[in-house]
């Protein structure tokens, strides 16, 4: 089945035109939509900086789910002031609300952020990684007795129901990018992105890129194939696998197990080659 999402905030699906813009993804063959909820908590809301509260959060995944067979919805852990027992309100009530996708991510400080500019300033201290652990676990564990299956590092889906869109990265499937910064791969060793000032692009900028050698292409299959629950083909890895990972003889593969996901990037990181 073909597969085309769009990308949503509760706000945008609350508001009094939501009905006219659910209305034109229908007639352009939208079937499955991603909302970015990331909380059912206003106070952690506010502090996001999100459009939307907690009540608007669950009515647009409702209106939503009535008008699309195919639901996805982002949520946001391991920050200071989110307690294990709010996160567990928060995935629970994401399971409960009828969606097909649940993508799960850790806040982290990406330089140039405020967030991390509040860091730099002593205004804001990450969690410590045995809480961020924790909440992990906590995810897996409801999630799978709600009937998900974890399928990569951070997101989990009702059977069937995996992201055919981010699974081309994972697998380095040839996409086109369209639309400022958006980045194309011919699915071998050429990859290209749009500049990403509006107006440049309007301009028709011309493309940068890059050509992938072989040492940059082994690495992103490991990086990109260890992140899945498929993991990598045994050959790739050959005699490096070492402990840290999990094999399958029945399909001949290598997968980081279920509880050392959390700690994927260290043990992807053992397997890059650095030449």
């Amino acid at each position: 089945m073909e597969e085309f999402t769009v990308e949503v905030n509760p706000d945008d699906i609350c508001r009094s035109a939501g009905e006219d813009l659910l209305r034109a993804y229908r007639e352009c063959g939208v079937n499955r939509v991603s909302v970015g909820v990331q909380s059912f908590h206003n106070e952690h809301l506010k502090w996001m900086n999100r459009r939307h509260d907690a009540s608007e959060a669950a009515r647009a995944v409702n209106i939503l789910t009535d008008n699309f067979g195919n639901v996805s919805l982002d949520l946001i852990f391991g920050y200071t002031g989110l307690t294990d027992g709010e996160w567990e309100q928060d995935i629970r009530k994401a399971s409960e609300l009828g969606v097909q996708h649940i993508s799960a991510y850790q806040m982290s400080l990406d330089p140039g952020s405020m967030l991390s500019k509040l860091a730099d300033k002593g205004r804001y201290r990450e969690p410590d990684e045995d809480v961020c652990r924790r909440q992990y676990f906590l995810l897996q564990d409801i999630l799978e007795d709600s009937g998900f299956e974890q399928y990569e590092i951070s997101n989990f889906c009702r059977p069937g129901f995996f992201s055919r869109h981010n699974s081309a990265y994972w697998n380095r499937e040839p996409y086109l990018g369209l639309g400022p910064g958006a980045h194309s791969f011919d699915g071998d060793r050429h990859r290209s992105w749009n500049a990403d000032d509006l107006s440049r692009w309007l301009e028709c900028a011309p493309k940068e890129g890059e050509t992938l050698n072989d040492a940059d292409i082994y690495n992103e299959k490991v990086m990109l194939g260890l992140r899945t629950s498929a993991g990598v083909d045994a050959a790739l890895l050959g005699d490096s696998a070492g402990h840290n990972l999990s094999f399958d003889a029945a399909t001949g593969r290598y997968s980081i197990g279920r509880r050392d996901r959390f700690v994927s990037d260290t043990i992807i990181r053992d397997f890059l080659k650095t030449d």
